[in-house]
């Protein structure tokens, strides 16, 4: 089981009192005593999140499977002879417009998204959208069933399943904290990252195998059993009715979540680095099918392997963690991560050898998992619980708003370098220059770093904001001392 993502340890008081701050709410299942056998689950040790944990194991399983099946299915529609005759958009482009479609609604509606969270029984929220995306998935194989998918219907179902996201997402992220400790949460977080990182190992593998030897049906019809799950599991968790009305509007609420976020060092940071690292790496996974048909020449199982490859490194990243000294701090960590996740993903772009991309895939998949779950982790643990569904959907919207804009963005260079993605240099033009961006990016992140991301405000040990490449690697004002022996 992977350590807790790095934290200084000067900033353990700081984590105490904003603890007793927010008064964080945890199950009776949070609270169970540890024992030499329970210890031996971790964090899994909580009944409710254990049984969450699984549940949501499967589902994502199922998700990736579907967006195998969804991805590959519009490339090769796209790609067709008779598409590219017609004179329809680009494939490139109808790949941008696809990521638009499935992550674009969090974009318009995220923040209504976790205001609703703020407002409403949170695990009734979870509920009730895992049962539409259920009834978005049946939709999806109805249509694959009835023979009458094409790419514009593709685009319309993942809309749909796009709007129930932004609302799903804030559900999901208020319930956690309120199935472990607080002093375990960012173990949690980390965890959470591994099973979805885990099933990208499983299920784009298999659907791939499933696909290539039945049809994109099977993989659907598997996404939309999956649901079934975590409803039931969802439905054992504790109540968890929303924070005490404060009688404010939407508005004011909406504004108090900004301030925080915005209005402060650290979550700005925080903020800023999930925000770049969404939109700079999204087009590594949404280009990537027209980078195995176009530039590796290869078919659909080499698409479902090349994912399960990322997940691998990001499984492998997860548990890497423990390795990483738990005094690092995360306002040296997360640029880190930002910094290598845009040089693995330039490399990638770099290279027409799928042998040499699945290298530089697998450590991508690594600093994507440190990326995501260090400022996500930090974020939770700034935040007062009260407005936790708004603060964090104001970044989900920034994580998957910008991803689709990112990959449109790839999508136009692609076109204006080689003029359409049938040769795939354009292809790896637009995936190459976000990737150099993004390392350039972490790289003045690391320099100029912010130590409020950690919650260490000026005049408290470990505050060290002069710039430095070096010391922002080494975190050499961070390492603990000896004890000087008293005389």
């Amino acid at each position: 089981m992977p350590d807790e993502t790095p934290a200084p340890q000067h900033n353990r008081r700081h984590e105490v009192a904003v603890g007793a701050r927010t008064g964080l709410a945890v199950s009776e299942a949070a609270a169970e005593e540890s024992s030499p056998r329970t210890n031996r689950w971790g964090v899994l040790r909580h009944k409710h999140f254990r049984l969450v944990w699984f549940a949501a194991f499967g589902s994502s399983i199922g998700t990736w499977m579907e967006g195998v099946g969804v991805q590959w299915l519009m490339a090769k529609l796209t790609l067709a002879p008779e598409w590219v005759a017609a004179g329809r958009p680009d494939a490139a482009l109808m790949m941008g417009y696809l990521g638009a479609a499935q992550l674009g609604p969090t974009l318009l509606l995220g923040i209504a998204g976790g205001l609703t969270a703020d407002r409403v029984n949170r695990r009734t929220l979870l509920m009730v959208t895992q049962l539409i995306m259920m009834c978005v998935a049946i939709t999806l194989l109805v249509c694959s069933l009835a023979g009458v998918l094409n790419p514009f219907l593709l685009l319309g179902i993942s809309l749909l399943n796009g709007i129930a996201t932004a609302f799903n997402i804030p559900a999901w992220q208020v319930l956690t904290p309120r199935l472990v400790p607080r002093e375990e949460l960012t173990r949690a977080i980390v965890l959470n990252g591994i099973q979805f990182n885990l099933a990208r190992v499983i299920g784009p593998g298999l659907g791939g195998l499933l696909m290539a030897k039945y049809s994109p049906d099977v993989l659907f019809a598997v996404n939309a059993v999956s649901f079934i799950g975590v409803v039931l599991a969802v439905s054992r968790t504790p109540d968890a009715p929303a924070p005490p009305p404060t009688g404010q509007s939407p508005l004011e609420l909406t504004k108090e979540a900004a301030r925080f976020v915005f209005g402060n060092r650290g979550p700005l940071r925080v903020f800023l680095a999930m925000l770049l690292f969404s939109m700079l790496a999204a087009p590594l996974l949404r280009m990537l099918p027209l980078m195995v048909k176009t530039v590796y020449k290869a078919d659909e199982r080499a698409f479902g392997v090349m994912l399960a490859v990322m997940g691998v490194g990001a499984v492998t990243g997860g548990l890497a963690l423990k390795f990483v000294p738990r005094w690092y701090p995360k306002h040296h960590f997360i640029p880190l991560s930002v910094m290598l996740g845009g040089a693995s993903i330039a490399a990638f772009a770099s290279t027409s050898s799928i042998y040499l991309a699945s290298f530089f895939i697998f450590l991508g998949g690594i600093f994507w998992l440190w990326s995501f779950n260090s400022s996500m982790a930090a974020m939770q643990l700034l935040v007062d619980d009260r407005m936790r569904g708004r603060a964090l959907s104001i970044c989900n919207t920034a994580v998957f708003g910008a991803m689709p804009l990112g990959s449109l963005t790839a999508g136009l260079i692609a076109v204006a370098t080689a003029g359409s993605a049938e040769s795939g240099v354009g292809t790896q033009v637009g995936v190459g220059v976000m990737g150099i961006t993004l390392f350039v990016a972490g790289l003045v992140m690391l320099v100029y770093r912010t130590p409020e991301v950690d919650g260490i405000q000026p005049g408290e040990a470990g505050f060290e904001r002069r710039p430095g490449l070096i010391a922002g690697l080494t975190a050499s004002a961070h390492r603990p001392r000896p004890a000087t022996p008293e005389a």
